[in-house]
């Protein structure tokens, strides 16, 4: 996906494009590329290929919930800060906590807040699991992005979703994963309110987006049980 390309596919997304924006997004693109020599932030390096299969891929969030507005947001196991950053650069309303177990990514990711001058966003060095439990109910939308099983992300994720808020988990192929997670939606009073399915332009390979609604509050116990699921820590 070139340039060109990237700009009309977010246009048909409905999100605004700036010569401001596209400007960060190409600083972020060097940024990752210059990290990447340094540390493991992604095997995708082709510049089409990040555009397409991180830049854009990130955006198509948007197809889940509307994003122009104040929102209250927690990236987990943000990685090399995909979607947060790209969040970030395209809807600067957002408040958006990075959470990443590696410490040398979240210094890198300090990096490019810096570097293209992002406000309100933070880059939290912890597992998942950790954060999680102090966080109880704190955020709008959870989400993840290519991250664990979704039965995992729903006990790790839910849990920080306000009542009435959403986790929302972006994926590859879920039929399975969407079957195993049926216990943990019911445990977590919360509802699979929805799945978008859908194909990158140009390669086609397939996306889901899970967008899975908090209904009741946290049980007041609940957060003692994160000890359990620290087989697959984030």
């Amino acid at each position: 996906m070139n340039k060109d390309e990237f700009i009309n596919e977010i246009k048909n997304l409905n999100i605004e494009v700036t010569d401001e924006k596209l400007s960060k997004l190409e600083e972020y693109y060097n940024l990752l590329i210059e990290w990447n020599e340094k540390i493991n932030l992604t095997a995708i390096t082709n510049k089409e290929d990040v555009y397409l299969k991180h830049f854009y891929d990130s955006l198509t969030i948007i197809k889940a919930y509307d994003l122009n507005q104040e929102l209250n947001i927690c990236d987990v196991g943000t990685g090399a800060g995909f979607p947060g950053i790209v969040l970030k650069i395209f809807f600067p309303n957002l408040k958006i906590t990075l959470v990443d177990a590696l410490n040398k990514r979240i210094i890198f990711l300090n990096e490019v807040v810096n570097k293209l001058d992002l406000k309100d966003i933070i880059a939290v060095h912890t597992r998942a699991e950790d954060f999680a439990k102090k966080h109880i109910e704190e955020f709008d939308i959870v989400t993840s992005r290519a991250v664990a099983k979704l039965n995992i992300l729903n006990e790790l994720c839910v849990p920080m979703v306000k009542v009435e808020g959403y986790f929302i988990a972006m994926k590859a192929n879920i039929d399975e994963e969407l079957e195993k997670s049926k216990n943990s939606l019911k445990k977590l009073d919360c509802k699979l309110e929805e799945v978008i399915s859908f194909s990158l332009p140009i390669e086609n390979s397939v996306r889901n987006i899970v967008k899975i609604k908090k209904i009741k509050k946290t049980k007041e116990k609940y957060p003692r049980k994160f000890d359990k699921i620290s087989k697959n820590p984030l």
